[in-house]
């Protein structure tokens, strides 16, 4: 599995799971149900954003195995030994993952080294508490094709090198974006990238900023023959205020779209 790196966000982020008050209905407490959870994100291959020193560094990773018997969670090592070095002097990380549009969250106490399939992994006690988050933001809008909607950012290539990052969105939610990339833009984005400072001008609400990590990619073909590369995005701990103005604009989207067709009806 490949994963990138990140290490020394400029501010901590906050997660839903830090506050109880407002998200507590949504945290299980139940061994069988916290299990079955990690088990989908092991078969679903998730990509995991492990969260430490104060949520301001983070690594990628994934499940690997969960042993209720030992009460053992088994993680995908990162690329970059130096982060794995510091996750593992931690005391407390936070993870945060989507499966199937549900968002979960839970929190791990102090990482040990382990080995998987004669590689090198991480070892935690399983988590007590896992937060299990689906509303309704995370309801897909297509965006609309007379006013296009662009996402822009500066990538780095593998040499170092600036990039700009231009492309419409195909969709949009509360989770991610969808891109329309050409394929030579596409390769530089792998699964796992993450695109800082995104910023979507998201018409009559505002410039929408925010951190982008790639989960999936699509080889597409317009109607016309045209070949692209539809990238799917997650937004990375969207802050409440930003996640407020994207809703306004998905309901305003939508209700425009369903007053249409009741006018063609």
């Amino acid at each position: 599995m490949e994963n990138t790196d990140v290490h020394a966000q400029q501010a901590p982020l906050q997660f839903e799971i830090e506050q109880p008050k407002e998200y507590g209905q949504y945290l299980l407490y139940s061994k069988v149900e916290i299990a079955a959870i990690l088990r989908a994100l092991m078969q679903k291959r998730a990509l995991i954003s492990a969260y430490f020193n104060k949520n301001r560094s983070f690594l990628l990773t994934a499940v690997l195995a969960v042993d209720t018997a030992a009460g053992k969670l088994v993680l995908d090592y990162g690329r970059e030994g130096e982060t794995n070095r510091l996750a593992l002097l931690t005391e407390k990380l936070l993870l945060t993952a989507a499966v199937d549009k549900v968002k979960v969250q839970f929190t791990l106490g102090k990482l040990s080294e382990t080995q998987h399939a004669g590689l090198p992994a991480f070892s935690a006690v399983l988590p007590d508490k896992l937060l299990r988050l689906q509303r309704r933001e995370c309801f897909r809008l297509s965006t609309p094709i007379t006013k296009p909607v662009k996402c822009t950012a500066t990538i780095r290539r593998e040499d170092g090198s600036a990039c700009l990052l231009e492309a419409p969105l195909l969709d949009i939610s509360g989770g991610g974006v969808g891109l329309m990339a050409p394929p030579g833009l596409a390769a530089l984005l792998q699964r796992g990238t993450i695109i800082s400072d995104c910023k979507v001008s998201l018409p009559d609400e505002g410039l929408l900023v925010a951190t982008l990590c790639v989960r999936n990619k699509l080889d597409s073909t317009t109607k016309g023959g045209s070949h692209y590369v539809r990238i799917g995005c997650e937004f990375i701990a969207l802050p409440g205020a930003r996640m407020n103005m994207l809703q306004r604009y998905i309901n305003r989207i939508e209700r425009e779209r369903k007053a249409r067709l009741s006018g063609m009806a």
